[in-house]
């Protein structure tokens, strides 16, 4: 919670309703009138309650409890009506909205408790307003300014908390996620290696060539399940880019070099020499390649057709790489570079994921287009120099 950008907001409310110091001074000035009826509108207030099980069911405290809203309310009425609305009244305010969150009152209970305070104030002010009509219209109008930013606090307060609830929601399922997908993907290799072990000390004169054999299994899986848990820390632990003009086609060319294609994929590189230099990270740059292209092959078990092109576009230079594989469903579409989201059946989903990230923190994007079938087309964009020189300038 941070009072001061709470504190903001409300001033800026204030200006936007046209609250003024002479509302203030408006409202306060009926202090005197409407206090001898605050005891009324809060017993009203409290029977309204009762009659609403949802409502009524916070108040678990019995007697005394009432006792202490009773007190609360009337002394949250006292300071309403103060005139002083600084940063330790938006504060408290503030809390108190809060406070209906953590006890678990309704929102709707609260704004409806609000129209019944508003309903009672205008009442007890009409009755008892000594002056002329046109100064009560002006009273009657402050106060509802008053109100209405008063309903604007306690709603914050309720977005905030709901906002807190849902993050802390989000981690919970996105630890859930993350503990299932290391438990699949380690479970195979550590399978493999307890048969291995087991054969190595129960077996009775095992010749060499079973002995190496096995001793090959445990270091290919412990190979695996290091290439999970490296997986897992590289995405958690991105490091900043060191952003850098360079030569996408070079950049293209070395991953293409790096990472072999099959023999049963056809690939060409479409990559103008006279393209600006792209300005990213490039060792990052060559992940998000390796990545794709990777994918696409896979895509493309029976092999195809891989392109990788490259243009100018207004505001940079798009990559895309394009395969001629299986396509991806629509309903996968959205999602697929989601971490921990995969359509393979081995594999954690974060390559996609990770290269979203990197492009994304180098001040570029990743899309993609699919037709199930007929192959995807993965496009990276990223800024070019004389972008960044322009906007300097």
């Amino acid at each position: 919670m941070d009072i001061e950008a709470i504190y903001q907001r409300y001033q800026e409310l204030q200006a936007w309703v046209g609250w003024n110091e002479a509302s203030a001074q408006c409202v306060a000035a009926t202090a005197e009138l409407l206090t001898p009826y605050f005891p009324a509108i809060v017993q009203e207030i409290h029977e309204e309650i009762h009659r609403h099980p949802n409502a009524r069911k916070v108040i678990t405290g019995g007697q005394e409890q009432l006792q202490h809203l009773t007190e609360t309310l009337i002394q949250w009425l006292h300071e309403l009506l103060g005139g002083c609305y600084d940063r330790e009244y938006v504060a408290r305010r503030w809390k108190i909205g809060w406070r209906h969150v953590e006890i678990g009152l309704e929102q709707l209970y609260i704004n409806a408790t609000m129209s019944q305070l508003r309903l009672g104030l205008m009442r007890a002010l009409c009755q008892s307003w000594p002056g002329n009509p046109t100064e009560l219209r002006e009273t009657i109008c402050s106060l509802n300014k008053l109100l209405d930013l008063e309903l604007a606090l306690i709603e914050d307060a309720y977005q905030y908390e709901y906002t807190v609830r849902l993050q802390r929601s989000e981690r919970l399922a996105a630890i859930g996620q993350v503990a299932g997908g290391v438990a699949h993907e380690l479970r195979n290799p550590l399978n493999v290696i307890k048969t291995s072990v087991y054969y190595l000390l129960n077996a009775r004169h095992p010749s060499a060539e079973k002995q190496a054999e096995h001793l090959r299994r445990i270091e290919k899986h412990v190979v695996m399940a290091d290439g999970v848990i490296t997986a897992l820390s590289n995405f958690a632990k991105l490091p900043a880019p060191t952003r850098k003009p360079f030569a996408l086609e070079l950049c293209l060319r070395e991953v293409l070099e790096a990472h072999p294609l099959p023999a049963s994929i056809q690939w060409t590189l479409d990559c103008p020499a006279w393209l600006p230099p792209a300005l990213a990270d490039s060792d990052q740059i060559r992940i998000v390649f390796a990545n794709l292209i990777r994918n696409a092959c896979e895509a493309m078990p029976h092999g195809g057709r891989l392109t990788v092109t490259a243009r100018v576009v207004e505001g940079g230079i798009e990559a895309m790489v394009a395969d001629s594989g299986v396509g991806i469903p629509p309903e996968q579409l959205g999602r697929v570079m989601e971490p921990l989201y995969s359509t393979k059946a081995r594999g954690l989903g974060l390559g996609l994921a990770i290269a979203r990230a990197i492009v994304e923190k180098n001040g570029g994007s990743l899309r993609v287009a699919s037709t199930p079938g007929k192959g995807s087309a993965f496009t990276v964009f990223l800024q070019a120099e004389r972008n960044e020189e322009n906007r300097g300038s």
